[in-house]
């Protein structure tokens, strides 16, 4: 899996560079499928958020609102109930996923309950694009003061990666895209 990790999003030219390298093509001509359920567990979250997100509604315009060649949504809450052999497919056929903010322990949660997490090693061809929450659920822990979602048993996450920043990365390798500018802490 190629991942593009951020926190607002593909927010200026440098990070679209990044994506359409990492997709190997432009994104209108790529399939992308939408993952809200971060949102639900955010208290500042709510359904017409969802509906944004997942109608690529301006708000929207560094992720959903890219000018995606198809845009799918997959909630992930509803994967146990369908059955892997109706989600499964739609997952490989899609270029990339847009994992949106929300609560990352929530996120995770439905992340693994959904069985997506046992998925993800296979799809070495597909983008990861995260936004906030969907970027941190990557990471091995986001910190207490990131917990919103009420049951989550403590700040752990996924650990696909060692860090907890907001980079660009393909195969173990980080890359930094910014505008701006960034600090390294504790190194």
């Amino acid at each position: 899996m190629k991942l593009l990790l951020t926190s607002g999003g593909v927010t200026n030219a440098s990070i679209r560079s990044a994506l359409v390298r990492l997709l190997g093509r432009p994104v209108d001509e790529c399939r992308a499928l939408c993952i809200p359920t971060a949102q639900w567990g955010h208290p500042m979250c709510n359904s017409t958020s969802v509906r944004g997100f997942a109608a690529a509604e301006p708000r929207w315009q560094y992720s959903s609102g890219l000018g995606w060649g198809s845009l799918g949504v997959l909630e992930l809450t509803a994967l146990p109930t369908i059955g892997a052999e109706r989600y499964v497919p739609w997952i490989r056929e899609a270029d990339v996923l847009l994992v949106d903010g929300g609560d990352a322990t929530y996120l995770c949660h439905w992340i693994r309950e959904s069985g997506l997490v046992d998925l993800l090693p296979s799809l070495s061809d597909t983008v990861w694009v995260g936004v906030s929450a969907g970027s941190m659920v990557m990471t091995p822990r986001i910190g207490s003061y990131f917990v919103e979602w009420p049951s989550a048993p403590d700040d752990r996450t996924l650990g696909v990666v060692d860090f907890s920043v907001f980079p660009n990365l393909v195969d173990g390798t980080v890359e930094v895209i910014s505008e701006g500018r960034w600090r390294k802490f504790g190194a």
